[in-house]
């Protein structure tokens, strides 16, 4: 039984050397909200909220859970943290219609599962991947993400050092340039290096059709949320029909029922669920096995700090398939030090940690320097 006594949250800023810029906005700093559940019997668990938007998303996110989330958290008990994860999003539903927060309130409640998650693997003294399935792998393989089209040839030659051998671009910031840089990359890249495109929703279906024509002989793995998440499936499918580039998406879908309209209706080949923005543990390993059941493939978006992508590493390990763990390769210290100033990767593999949950017991020395907010419900 899942009975929570005390939650921890906190906020924190890092300031970055350069910008992280995307099609639709630059982030200034890196932001981050992670939180701690503790048990009437003492066990623990820690996890992520998704944060990057917007600019005060931090600092509201924890509020979110310390004022009006957290007598649900108390008054809640389960058997399980899936029971857990669908009592809340049931018990919240109302309010975050009422105030238009949908999104926020599925990233606090997505980080409470993942604490929850982590909380029942330490319990039962296994590693979070292999309490999901027993015969989970010990790495996962990985790609280096983040990369902005301008800044490719230093990042992507930090990432080759770093252990990379697979790139995902962002473009949707000057057409002919992009097309002209993706074609370019391609031409130099090394044997068993491979390239993908994320435009972060940036064109219209002309544009993506214009994009998808002019890439045409760079043989990308897959694009990235070509349209906005709300372009109807008409656009999307008639994209689909049109490319022979693989389409992905999925960070911005919430909620069981949207997921499978977009597994089911044919035109993402690749699902891409964030376990910090909607569905932690519990709803993401649902999708992904509905995924599979439909002959899709799942590749968990993350970009974000340290705790949520050891949670993304963990579940796709135990889910299994043959995705892909998304690293990004931006200065990030809320990042990079949870696993001692670099990522565990090597040869283009995730190396998954051994020790109980997530393999994370606490926040890193010296990364109190980066808080903004603390909160602490009991």
């Amino acid at each position: 039984m899942i009975d929570i006594a005390r939650l921890q949250a906190w906020a924190f800023r890092c300031p970055t050397k350069k910008p992280v810029a995307t099609s639709f906005g630059v982030m200034h700093d890196r932001p981050a909200v992670l939180v701690r559940v503790e048990g009437r019997d003492g066990a623990f668990g820690w996890g992520e909220i998704w944060a990057n938007w917007p600019a005060a998303g931090a600092e509201h996110r924890v509020r979110l859970l310390e004022m009006d989330l957290a007598h649900l958290v108390l008054d809640t008990k389960a058997a399980s943290p899936a029971e857990y994860f669908r009592k809340l999003d049931a018990q919240s539903r109302i309010r975050a219609v009422q105030c238009g927060e949908v999104g926020p309130f599925s990233q606090v409640i997505a980080g409470l599962d993942i604490a929850l998650w982590d909380l029942a693997a330490r319990r039962a003294g296994l590693p979070l991947r292999r309490l999901i399935r027993g015969a989970a792998p010990n790495s996962v393989p990985a790609y280096a993400s983040g990369i902005q089209i301008a800044a490719a040839s230093d990042l992507m030659q930090r990432a080759r050092i770093n252990g990379h051998n697979r790139f995902k671009l962002k473009v949707g910031f000057d057409m002919e340039t992009d097309i002209a840089a993706v074609s370019d990359i391609q031409a130099k890249l090394a044997e068993r290096e491979l390239i993908a495109c994320d435009a972060n929703q940036a064109w219209s279906l002309e544009q993506s059709r214009e994009f998808v024509t002019g890439v045409a002989a760079v043989p990308l793995h897959w694009l990235e949320e070509p349209l906005p998440v709300f372009a109807d499936a008409i656009q999307w499918q008639a994209l689909a029909d049109h490319s022979t580039i693989p389409l992905a998406g999925g960070e911005n879908i919430i909620g069981d029922a949207d997921f499978d309209h977009a597994i089911k209706s044919g035109h993402l080949s690749v699902i891409q669920p964030d376990i910090t923005k909607w569905g932690g543990v519990s709803g993401c390993l649902a999708v992904a096995q509905n995924a599979f059941a439909n002959d899709r493939r799942y590749f968990p978006h993350f970009l974000g700090a340290g705790i949520g992508l050891a949670a993304s590493a963990e579940l796709l390990a135990g889910v299994g398939g043959d995705g892909l763990l998304e690293v990004d390769v931006n200065d990030n210290s809320l990042r990079s030090m949870f696993f001692d100033g670099g990522e565990p990767v090597s040869e283009g593999m995730w190396r998954c940690y051994d020790g109980p949950g997530l393999g994370i017991d606490g926040i890193p020395d010296g990364m109190e320097r980066f808080q903004t907010l603390y909160a602490e419900i009991s």
